[in-house]
């Protein structure tokens, strides 16, 4: 027995654009430069480049004494170095959001697919109980 049966179209739809990520976002011109520039300075060769940049003054806060001292390592260490590591815990966590994110969509592709299964066989069902108590209204 068949039976016409339309998918929902959010079906279609989903499998036309599939699932956003964050690469997804980067669509402008200043949205790419903002991108390559993160790729370079989010990287923990970089985070070892300025720290190698900033140990270069540290022997002069030390000889200028503390005041100095907490001041390079506020000011110039930290800000320079934690920015790239930073950077690479950001884009190490949007990854893993990417993972997640795609298989929350291929979990719901399925479950759509499923309920779009579901609804053909219940919709057959339908016709043929029609089919039968219209047999037995006829034979009774």
């Amino acid at each position: 027995m068949a039976s016409h049966h339309t998918p929902h179209p959010r079906i279609a739809e989903r499998e036309k654009y599939g699932p956003h990520v964050t690469k997804d976002e980067s669509e402008s011109i200043n949205g790419r430069i903002a991108v390559v520039i993160t790729n370079m300075v989010g990287t923990m060769w970089c985070a070892y480049v300025f720290a190698g940049i900033a140990l270069i003054s540290l022997p002069a806060a030390i000889q200028a004494g503390t005041s100095a001292l907490i001041s390079w390592i506020a000011q110039t260490f930290l800000q320079l170095v934690l920015l790239s590591v930073i950077m690479v815990g950001q884009k190490v966590a949007a990854a893993a959001s990417d993972k997640q994110a795609l298989q929350t969509y291929k979990d719901a592709e399925a479950l759509l697919k499923l309920q779009d299964e579901v609804h053909r066989l219940i919709k057959i069902n339908n016709e043929m109980t029609e089919q039968i108590r219209d047999l037995v209204v006829k034979k009774g």
